[in-house]
């Protein structure tokens, strides 16, 4: 490594932890989300919450209200239903068509829709099915009286259900290293409003050694707590490579909107207004997946989703390159402008 860039390196480095703030708040941040994780619980909740649309509802099929170990949440349309479905809040919904009881009948065969979220079980999706065969069976005594048509609304994952703490693993990888925006936008921030960046640039430093140093420094200390708190969660247990590449990229996008937050912050207090501002942005795919259908298709612009979704993958499904490379392509792309970007908005402070 260049001596200047190195010798940069090292006096940011000193300058950080220096700060008592933000060598007190890595330290805690990193113990508090390790200890959340673990006092999350490591099993899913299987009681069935069921959503029922049934404008006429035959008199057997009536017993699904009654049935043990089922809660019975009634939608006046199947809209609503499929909604409340996609969203997480049931476990299945059923939709009876308005004609079930005149087509029992008649003889023929009613379609009833059975709707599951993507992380339902097979065994769910089993279960409900078999009681609406044994309902139909019971009203008209015909073994095949009726059709069901199965959806899987959102993504099939194949019936995996994953606790909760684990999907929080997202959330916690990027709130780690969401923190060094702050403290790199603040260590620059300081340097600006000292003069000690210009006085750097008056030496034989060039400029681009002067970023190069910032960058290595933001990108080491993101990317090295966020290989610690996965390897203690349990994120580099399946497909470390694809996932230390992840956490690295992640590592760039958060250097590049460090320089951004630098670039437009006057003093202290406005790198720290800024900072919450863009973390809140950054965290709300995370959101997604812990409270899944709680974000709409516009969070894929956000450069972090691609982080978050490409986490997700790897480390709760055993994802591979083939799964998660467009991701990885796509934050790259992002990390590229953003630090290019960032890199040209506070040049223009140093003149």
């Amino acid at each position: 490594m260049n001596p200047r860039v190195s010798a940069l390196v090292a006096k940011d480095l000193m300058l950080y932890f220096r700060n008592r703030f933000y060598a007190v708040i890595t330290v805690l941040a990193l113990v508090f989300f390790i200890a959340i994780y673990f006092l999350m619980p490591s099993s899913v909740d299987e009681e069935l919450d069921i959503g029922l649309h049934a404008p006429e509802l035959p008199p057997v099929f009536g017993l699904i209200q009654q049935q043990e170990g089922f809660k019975i949440t009634n939608f006046e349309n199947e809209e609503a239903l499929e909604n409340a479905v996609n969203g997480g809040q049931f476990n299945a919904g059923i939709s009876l068509p308005a004609d079930i009881v005149e087509k029992l009948s008649l003889g023929l065969k009613p379609m009833i829709t059975l709707y599951f979220p993507s992380t339902a079980p097979e065994e769910i999706k089993d279960s409900i099915t078999v009681l609406i065969k044994e309902l139909a069976y019971l009203q008209t005594e015909q073994a095949a009286a009726i059709d069901i048509d199965i959806e899987v609304l959102g993504p099939d994952l194949l019936g995996d259900q994953i606790p909760v703490r684990d999907r929080m693993r997202p959330m916690l990888a990027i709130m780690i290293i969401m923190f060094e925006i702050m403290g790199l936008a603040s260590l620059i921030s300081e340097e600006v409003e000292q003069g000690t960046a210009r006085a750097l640039l008056v030496t034989p430093m060039r400029v681009t050694e002067f970023f190069t140093a910032k960058a290595i420094m933001g990108v080491g200390l993101a990317f090295v707590q966020a290989i610690v708190i996965m390897g203690i969660i349990g994120g580099l247990s399946s497909q470390p490579l694809i996932m230390l590449t992840t956490l690295f990229l992640g590592g760039i996008l958060v250097t590049g909107i460090g320089f951004l937050v630098a670039s437009v912050a006057k003093n202290m207090m406005s790198v720290m207004a800024w900072g919450v501002l863009a973390i809140i942005l950054l965290i709300m795919p995370a959101l997604g997946v812990l409270f899944p259908g709680t974000i709409s298709g516009w969070i894929q612009v956000l450069p972090s989703y691609y982080l978050v979704d490409s986490i997700t993958q790897v480390s709760n499904y055993g994802s591979g390159w083939g799964d998660v490379g467009d991701n990885l392509l796509i934050l790259a792309g992002f990390n590229i402008v953003i630090l290019w970007g960032g890199i040209m908005l506070l040049r223009r402070k140093f003149r």
